[in-house]
């Protein structure tokens, strides 16, 4: 069995953190969840406690899909450390960038 998707876990997330939000009791919660998402009782649970913990629902995430490219390593280094002060991942500062230098691009 393949696992399961950034997009698909954020559906299943959301999804227990409606029924969370409705009161749901928490064996039909499962119950729902896992006749929904074809889920095992035991990952139905884990969704359901992760939603808990939750204060509102997760932000659906666009997939993505791996590039590969050659920099200079002097941007490299530069982008990592960057991304290490930041606080963010390389992937998070490179999408960052290439999205507000296409939008500068668009505008003009």
């Amino acid at each position: 069995m393949s696992r399961a998707t950034k997009a698909h876990k954020v559906r299943l997330l959301n999804a227990a953190y409606r029924l969370r939000a409705q009161h749901t009791d928490m064996a039909d919660a499962a119950r729902r969840l896992a006749e929904e998402f074809a889920l095992s009782s035991r990952q139905a649970y884990r969704y359901l406690a992760q939603a808990s913990a939750l204060s509102a629902p997760v932000p659906i995430v666009e997939p993505t899909v791996t590039i590969t490219f050659k920099l200079p390593v002097s941007i490299v280094r530069a982008l990592r450390a960057f991304a290490q002060r930041s606080g963010r991942t390389l992937g998070q500062v490179v999408t960052e960038a290439l999205a507000a230098f296409l939008g500068a691009v668009r505008r003009g």
